[in-house]
């Protein structure tokens, strides 16, 4: 596998031309049975599996764990800022950081996926709860130095649990891990 192939198993997100209810349907279903799934992907490794990198210089499954904790609470956080304010400037933060800081290297994952579990479900709530009105409303990422859609972040979204799913298991695949 090439470099660009270990980063972006799934390839990278494209956002769609037109951002139909099916499409926004299925990205809501992906999101609401992520949970699940990664716990079924995860919950039997060892700590030295889940002490493996999924690439030469990437993160541990640990670390990428705890990463979307990490970055699936903010984007709740985000959500609920573009929701309740008019076009938000949001937060970034360095997960990069956040990934070499203790409680992403060096705890169990139970807590992550616990978190994952709660969170993702009080976000699908909200995600059902939204209307046509509300899914054109947006946030400002200063990073990005551009205006954001929540149509468009639930896609984002989406694809960022199938992109770190893929992760895990294209490791597992490698290493012949059930």
């Amino acid at each position: 596998m090439t470099l660009e192939e270990t980063k972006y198993p799934i390839g990278r997100f494209e956002k769609p031309d037109i951002i139909t209810t099916e499409i926004l349907n299925n990205n809501i279903k992906v999101i609401e049975l992520f949970p699940s799934r990664l716990r079924v992907e995860v919950e039997k490794l060892t700590d030295e599996q889940l002490d493996t990198q999924y690439r030469p210089d990437g993160w541990t499954i640990r670390q990428v764990v705890n990463h979307l904790a990490d970055s699936h609470m903010n984007s709740l956080i985000r959500f609920k800022l573009a929701l309740t304010e008019e076009k938000p400037i949001i937060k970034p933060y360095f997960e990069d950081r956040w990934g070499e800081l203790e409680d992403s290297k060096n705890i169990p994952i139970e807590p992550a996926l616990k978190i994952l579990e709660g969170l993702h479900n009080r976000w699908v709530v909200l995600l059902k709860s939204l209307s046509k009105k509300d899914l054109e409303k947006s946030f400002i990422h200063p990073e990005h130095g551009k205006e954001f859609r929540l149509d468009e972040i639930i896609g984002i979204y989406a694809w960022h649990c199938n992109h770190h799913l893929a992760h895990i298991t294209t490791l597992k695949k490698i290493k012949n891990w059930k």
